[in-house]
């Protein structure tokens, strides 16, 4: 880069992603609390969001008041977890997971890189179906097949352009679709219909807990790339301000659209976004239309941290060198392929989805378990940035045995307790069908990671590398 470049760069509406899974430098950091918080304000006001709602009121049956109690207790827990990730952008200035190197070692972490990117592939693809259907429920006639495509075009050239036009694009996007939710619900509260099917329903344990970690999922399913933005705050930001712009986005914006999903899903449990149309008419429609578009634009960050995974995985295992033009690829390679997933995938998605999210909230917990034990117990966020990009893994290693040995006793120590259409652990009988695995396992996870790193410290074997 010549001197006669970031003049220019500065000049520009908007910025073209430069340092891909690389430190941000100083210069470069040009993200505000407020541009972070618009960001994860917006990425929650989708029509996936208000799905995921109606599950409480449509699958489970619970009474509205319930369904939002759920609703918000899963939220309010699982994004103090994502919050904490988050606020270790702005000292370190990496990528989330790339930074799983100090825990796992240079190739470990390629395992966690890995299973963050089939995760934000299952949400593009999910969020391209929701969208689809959001255009169906007002155009009946149009295309299904179309509507994916075209809306996953948009997200994909949201990508190549990288973290400055998704940041300016969230930003405006917030108070369009804020307006929209809150008209919404606001309306929709009055219904009829919505205080009588709650009336008819009743509470039950495990509609409730099931719920709770569902809110629980839905944030920490953030944790591995809320620091994909954070890292663009300047360090003199600090933690702080980095957890609480990332926390109120997360929350509020989620508890919002998700109590909007269970007024719909109370009165048509089979197909909530259409309840909008049908009950609110014109306003409804337009509603849709907005969340549709939205839908398409919010998809481009997570693609984004999609892509940022893929590179990890790239650089680690097959030495590749990281530039403009192998990120524009992987971002197009990688949204070809999930929109593949989405087209074959349009069938009964709401099933799928909630098997997804119980999925993947047992392989995420270890790894947040262990990323927040390392970072503010162990290291208290004192990394060599250097070394995690070391490939012969610097002071970390090429395969960290605490960290992958912590992870894989944290997932046995799930399975007890773990409820999938797959397999039912001994203890769901004697709970009832709570699931409390990703309780469990965070707390084993965390002690476990807690005492081997310790335990090797005092036989003077600090990292037990392989």
């Amino acid at each position: 880069m010549t001197h006669h470049e970031p003049p220019t760069v500065t000049k520009s509406f908007v910025r073209f992603e430069q340092q891909h899974i690389l430190p941000i430098p100083e210069s470069e950091r040009t993200g505000t609390s407020r541009s972070v918080f618009s960001i994860w304000m917006s990425l929650n006001m989708m029509p996936l969001a208000v799905v995921t709602g109606a599950i409480a009121s449509g699958a489970y049956g619970l009474p509205v008041i319930w369904s939002i109690v759920a609703i918000v207790t899963g939220n309010v827990i699982g994004a103090f977890g994502a919050a904490l990730h988050a606020s270790q952008g702005p000292h370190l200035g990496i990528p989330q997971m790339l930074q799983a190197r100090a825990q796992f070692g240079y190739l470990g972490a390629s395992i966690f890189a890995l299973i963050a990117f089939i995760m934000f592939m299952g949400f593009f693809a999910g969020i391209l179906i929701v969208a689809k259907d959001a255009v169906i429920a007002v155009f009946p006639e149009f295309n299904g097949t179309v509507a994916i495509l075209v809306f996953a075009a948009i997200g994909i050239v949201l990508c190549v352009f990288g973290y400055d036009l998704l940041r300016k694009t969230m930003a405006w996007l917030s108070v369009i679709i804020g307006v929209a939710v809150a008209l919404s619900m606001i309306l929709f509260a009055g219904v009829p219909e919505v205080a009588v099917a709650s009336a008819e329903a009743s509470f039950n344990a495990e509609g409730f807990f099931s719920m709770l970690a569902i809110g629980v999922v839905w944030q920490l399913a953030y944790a591995p790339y809320v620091s994909d933005y954070t890292r663009y705050l300047p360090k003199k930001t600090g933690p702080k301000t980095a957890f609480w712009s990332t926390y109120l986005g997360l929350v509020i914006s989620s508890v919002f659209v998700m109590s909007l999903g269970v007024l719909l899903g109370a009165v048509n449990p089979d197909n909530p976004l259409a309840a909008l149309g049908e009950f609110l008419g014109p306003i409804g429609l337009v509603v849709l239309i907005i969340f549709a578009v939205s839908s398409a634009l919010i998809n481009g960050v997570e693609l984004y941290s999609a892509v940022m995974n893929a590179l990890t995985v790239m650089q680690s295992n097959f030495k590749v060198v990281i530039s403009s033009r192998v990120r524009v690829v992987t971002t197009i390679v990688s949204g070809g392929v999930a929109t593949l997933i989405a087209l074959l995938g349009q069938g009964d998605f709401m099933a799928m989805f909630d098997q997804f999210l119980t999925l993947l909230l047992y392989v995420l917990i270890p790894w947040s378990a262990i990323n927040l034990v390392d970072y503010f117990i162990i290291r208290k966020g004192e990394y060599k940035v250097g070394d995690l990009f070391d490939e012969t893994g610097g002071s970390y290693g090429r395969w960290n045995a605490v960290g992958l040995w912590s992870y894989g006793l944290g997932l046995l120590a799930q399975v007890p307790f773990m409820i999938t259409p797959l397999y039912t652990g001994p203890m769901a009988g004697p709970l009832q069908g709570i699931d409390i695995a990703w309780m469990v396992g965070f707390i084993a996870t965390g002690a476990i990671f807690l005492i081997l790193h310790r335990t090797m410290a005092k036989n003077k074997v600090l990292e037990p590398i392989v």
